[in-house]
């Protein structure tokens, strides 16, 4: 299921070929950085760029006997470029090529990331303006409101994501970060001059500073990140299951012709989309968890961070891409049903203008509390017997006596709820 909606790119970046590209990226940067410092032989150096390269098996044979990535993938460049090799990977340490690797791969992903988040966002953009002026009610405690419209619930989703795409981008840069510092951070071996180098080459940042490693609390922030994109996506999917009760159906994921609800059922319609989309959201907080774990870490570094990226770097990245393409798909085709939307207006006979009369009696100098007694009364009786708010309002002599019948029904008008759309709108989309 996951194939269809996550596309190659993403799983690309995680291959074994792109990461060890990836490090022999970092190595081959190095070598330049050397050469122009004059620290490597011009033949070496030509040596080095031409023949340069791996071959994944043989990592894989190597690794099985030295148990040692690093080692191995060294094992397996020096073989492709012989002697000259000897100026590989000279006064490095492995997580300088591993974290700097990483932040390579996780700036990769972040780009399709983003790009997913551009393509929900015109969905969501395209949808609000289709049914801005689409009433609906609003619901809290899941008990009817005031009148809304289905465009803005959706303008809402969109600022949210809109936000989530600058937490994405102020996350990526915190990413964006090599180091080539040595075996615990203090150039022993290397230059800084040559960190600054290589890092400008690969498009990065350098380290202010680090100690064996890039420090986890920016992937923390990264995972987390992630995270709070999935909660925003379990939001929206959350609300489109809701809808799509049988009771409520307001909205409805797009059933094809050809699909099946239930093995047992032939009539049901459900909405596996988003039930699917709320429970992957729980994974990525899981992975969000295990980042914030790999911050602490003994002295200038220990291994127990790697064991955990190695699974939600790919994981995570790979998820939300999906997840994105997802909803995006649920977001273009969701049904709209207008006439139910409709129809649930009118079960609370008129309730949802129980504000506005309670102002509207304050404003002829009755005090709130007498005010708000007044209306809950006549409230309370249609929510026991049933009939409108309207008609109730006008048999009160408390009220009669102050607002005529022609106040009482200017009152009771959408309008009222809906004269700041625009407003709304423009906040969030901008002039249009």
């Amino acid at each position: 299921m996951i194939e269809r909606y996550t596309r190659a790119e993403m799983g690309r970046i995680w291959t074994l070929e792109n990461k060890y590209r990836k490090w022999l990226d970092v190595e081959l940067a190095v070598c330049e950085a050397l050469f122009e410092r004059g620290e490597v032989p011009p033949e070496d150096y030509k040596t080095i760029k031409e023949k340069a390269g791996f071959d994944v098996k043989r990592i894989e044979e190597i690794e099985r006997e030295t148990q040692h990535d690093v080692i191995a993938f060294l094992t397996s460049v020096a073989e492709f470029v012989g002697p000259s090799s000897r100026f590989i990977h000279e006064g490095l340490t492995s997580s300088d090529v591993l974290d700097t690797a990483f932040g390579l791969l996780l700036t990769e992903a972040s780009g399709l990331l983003l790009e997913d988040i551009e393509k929900l966002l015109s969905a969501l953009k395209r949808r609000a303006f289709e049914f801005k002026n689409t009433v609906q009610i609003g619901r809290s405690h899941n008990v009817h409101a005031e009148p809304i419209t289905f465009g803005l619930k959706l303008a809402v989703w969109h600022s949210e994501m809109a936000r989530n795409r600058d937490r994405l981008l102020q996350a990526r840069e915190g990413i964006r970060v090599g180091k080539i510092s040595g075996a615990v951070g203090t150039f022993a071996n290397t230059a800084p001059e040559i960190e600054a180098a290589v890092c400008v080459r690969l498009g990065l940042k350098h380290a202010s500073v680090s100690t064996q490693i890039v420090q986890r609390d920016r992937h923390a922030q990264f995972f987390s990140t992630l995270a709070i994109i999935g909660c925003s996506i379990e939001k929206i999917a959350t609300e489109i299951r809701l809808l799509q009760h049988t009771e409520i159906r307001e909205v409805e994921e797009y059933f094809s012709p050809s699909q099946k609800g239930s093995s047992a059922m032939p009539h049901k319609r459900n909405p596996i989309s988003s039930e699917n989309l709320s429970g992957l959201a729980r994974v990525l907080r899981g992975n969000a968890l295990a980042a914030m774990e790999n911050v602490a870490l003994w002295h200038e570094r220990d291994i127990s961070h790697s064991s955990v990226e190695r699974v939600i770097g790919p994981d995570s990245t790979i998820l939300l891409d999906y997840m994105l393409t997802r909803l995006t798909r649920v977001v273009d085709r969701l049904v709209v049903f207008e006439d139910n939307m409709k129809r649930n207006m009118s079960i609370s006979g008129n309730l949802y203008f129980s504000q506005q009369v309670m102002l509207a009696l304050i404003r002829k100098g009755i005090t709130r509390e007498e005010a708000y007694r007044i209306v809950q009364q006549n409230a309370m009786e249609v929510w026991s017997k049933g009939g409108d708010l309207k008609d109730e309002i006008k048999r009160d002599e408390r009220v009669a006596g102050r607002l005529g019948e022609k106040e009482i029904d200017s009152i009771f008008d959408l309008n009222y709820h809906l004269k700041y759309l625009d407003v709304i709108f423009e906040r969030v989309f901008g002039s249009t």
